[in-house]
């Protein structure tokens, strides 16, 4: 819900009623007061599309000045001749700086390793949702360029760490360090990849166009952690399996004895039932704002043994009951 907040602030600084893009989003405006909740990525992306044609602004109005729709699609075309991705990356900072109000992009390579950066801060983004964005768009596209990820050493932050502190390793796939004395944000990577060069042409760049941003800021499944691994393997079982499998299960799919998944999970961070936990949650947003699938049935399917332990557990997830959700949203 943070970031449905922030990626609302440049509407309300340009004076634009959010709740009519709330409601075309089909997120319930309730819920924007209670920190625990959460939208799908469907919504999210409808929430984007909404903002981009209410402001025709590819910045939001998050900055002082509006980016023309097309800007960030001209960026990409000038970049993509260039011999490397070093230099197309040289080439998109000095693209941006031409207009004032954009991002202040730099990079910085020292013996193996670079840096890319977002110097400045924009006008109104007070909660740094589009320098967050920035760095997640460039990190993304710059992957897609040469056809291979590009493995992240760490992100780091020149603020302190938000409450929501646990969702950057998710962004960004890597470790994340706060209140660094590097101005603004940045992300550090093996220098070695700036001599990769750029493997795509203008058709694919076309095709990518038409889906951008939106596929460059939801979240790919690397699989590079543990938890990573079972998230997806327990995502994929609910598709085909009215439960989820246990422990056990999961660790004989990895090849990897319970005990051995258990503590590898404790040393990032996190619990197979933790990871249980977040895969029912985000099947239960989806399930009730997209679908009309009963919520006895939803419950069941989630492994509920009883609707009144669904409901208990939607109600501390999201502050709200199911079927409250559901009419909200217009599910």
């Amino acid at each position: 819900m943070h970031h449905v907040r922030a990626v609302l602030a440049g509407a309300r600084g340009s004076g634009l009623d959010t709740v009519p893009l709330l409601q075309e989003a089909q997120i319930p405006p309730l819920l924007l007061g209670d920190d625990r909740a959460r939208v799908t990525p469907a919504q999210f992306a409808r929430l984007f599309r909404a903002l981009y044609r209410a402001t025709q602004d590819e910045f939001l109005g998050l900055s002082s000045v509006p980016s023309r729709p097309g800007t960030f699609a001209m960026m990409c075309r000038a970049s993509l001749g260039c011999r490397d991705l070093g230099a197309a990356v040289e080439r998109s900072a000095t693209f941006y700086g031409l207009f004032p109000g954009g991002p202040e992009l730099a990079l910085e390579v020292e013996g193996g390793q670079a840096w890319f950066a977002v110097r400045n801060d924009f006008a109104r983004d007070e909660e740094r949702f589009l320098t967050e964005c920035v760095l997640a768009i460039w990190h993304r596209l710059s992957s897609w360029l040469i056809g291979r990820r590009i493995p992240l050493a760490y992100a780091s932050f020149a603020y302190p760490a938000p409450p929501h502190e646990a969702e950057y390793e998710l962004l960004f796939d890597c470790p994340v360090r706060f209140g660094e004395a590097r101005t603004g944000a940045a992300v550090a990577f093996d220098a070695h990849w700036l001599t990769a060069p750029l493997v795509r042409d203008e058709a694919a760049l076309d095709a990518m166009l038409r889906r951008a941003p939106f596929d460059l800021l939801s979240r790919p499944a690397y699989g590079t952690t543990v938890a990573e691994q079972v998230r997806r393997t327990l995502t994929q079982a609910l598709r085909g399996s009215p439960r989820l499998p246990e422990l056990g299960e999961v660790a004989g799919r990895l090849a990897v004895s319970p005990a051995t998944l258990r503590r590898r999970l404790q040393q990032e961070g996190t619990s197979f039932q933790q990871l249980k936990d977040h895969v029912r949650r985000d099947a239960a947003i989806a399930g009730l704002a997209e679908s009309r699938e009963p919520i006895a049935e939803l419950a069941a399917r989630l492994g509920f043994s009883e609707d009144t332990a669904f409901h208990r557990a939607f109600r501390r997830w999201t502050g709200t009951t199911p079927g409250a959700y559901r009419i909200a949203s217009g599910g």
